[in-house]
């Protein structure tokens, strides 16, 4: 499944949209040019048991790395990963 990356000035997310509708996402707001705050991650009953949520997840945490960005995850699944993955602690 192939998972975008879409910012606005103060919004991003991370989505799976295989057609007009999409099927899995997880948002963030773009506290300043190096911190995101994750605040929701929301996956369609199609996609549940698949590890979609991390897999997004994984996508902004790649991003962030890259860009050199921090991430606070107030969203309680993203807050979740990064406590169970020491591997994702770098860009808290």
């Amino acid at each position: 499944m192939n998972i975008k990356i879409e910012n606005t000035d103060t919004k991003g997310s991370a989505f799976i949209q295989p057609a007009k509708k999409k099927l899995a996402e997880m948002t963030y707001s773009i506290a300043s040019p190096n911190l995101i705050i994750i605040d929701h991650t929301d996956v369609d009953d199609s996609l549940k048991g698949q590890g979609i949520g991390r897999k997004l997840l994984l996508k902004i945490v790649e991003n962030a790395r890259n860009q050199n960005i921090k991430i606070i995850p107030l969203c309680p699944f993203a807050k979740s990963v990064f406590d169970k993955e020491k591997s994702l602690q770098d860009v808290l």
